[in-house]
């Protein structure tokens, strides 16, 4: 339940999931590759208001669970009279004087043409070695190298400080990081499947949610 960081005079956001990648024509024949992405429908399951909790926000709920929800969570969807999602994530906008609680937002408030921002989690790379992280060089093949080619050298330091500084780039964890990508075009909607076909790449792997901000130009 986080707060995202574009602002809107009114919703202009959906959650969605990736469905993959593909490419389609243009009229004028011109091959352009889009991201599938379902986008919605989504429920209105809570407001946050100005004065109650110092932003605008609208929370959005996005694909009906299956599974039985603790009974917290479930009475804080019956609270709010809709059923149990799988996803929540806030929205922020100016004005939600006009969105109901229980009120459904679809594709309906994108159009083909508008440019939107695109966030989600980046694909995990498991554990990853300097080279492939951070794009080390590596150790030269001769001149008494043996068997560190790949390793990412010293990280010594003198007396002072005597320790290693924060951020050093280091061999861990790769990806599944927060990422946005911004300024993608919407090239082509399907409606009657809530389907958005967005011009290029967004993050994650397939079945990935994903954060879809309408972006004004």
């Amino acid at each position: 339940m986080t707060s995202e960081g574009w602002v809107d005079s009114m919703i202009t956001g959906l959650l969605g999931k990736k469905i993959g990648m593909t490419q389609i024509f243009s009229e004028d024949g011109t091959l352009i590759p889009v991201t599938v992405i379902e986008a919605g429908p989504c429920t209105v399951v809570q407001k946050k208001t100005r004065e109650n909790d110092g932003y605008n926000a609208v929370q959005l709920g996005f694909v009906e669970t299956k599974k039985k929800v603790k009974r917290p969570i479930k009475g804080y969807f019956d609270k709010a009279g809709v059923k149990p999602t799988k996803f929540l994530k806030e929205i922020r906008c100016d004005d939600i004087e006009d969105l109901e609680i229980g009120q459904v937002i679809d594709v309906d408030i994108f159009n083909p043409g508008d440019i939107v921002n695109i966030a989600g989690r980046s694909k995990g790379k498991g554990f990853a070695g300097v080279i492939k992280r951070h794009g080390f060089s590596g150790a030269p093949a001769s001149r008494g190298s043996h068997e560190c080619f790949r390793h990412g050298g010293s990280i010594g330091m003198h007396s002072y400080p005597a320790r290693v500084f924060k951020g050093k780039k280091m061999s861990g964890r790769m990806g599944d990081e927060r990422v946005t990508v911004w300024n993608l075009e919407i090239v082509r909607i399907v409606k009657e499947k809530n389907i958005l076909l967005v011009k290029g790449a967004t993050p994650g792997t397939k079945g990935r949610l994903l954060i879809i901000g309408k972006k004004t130009i």
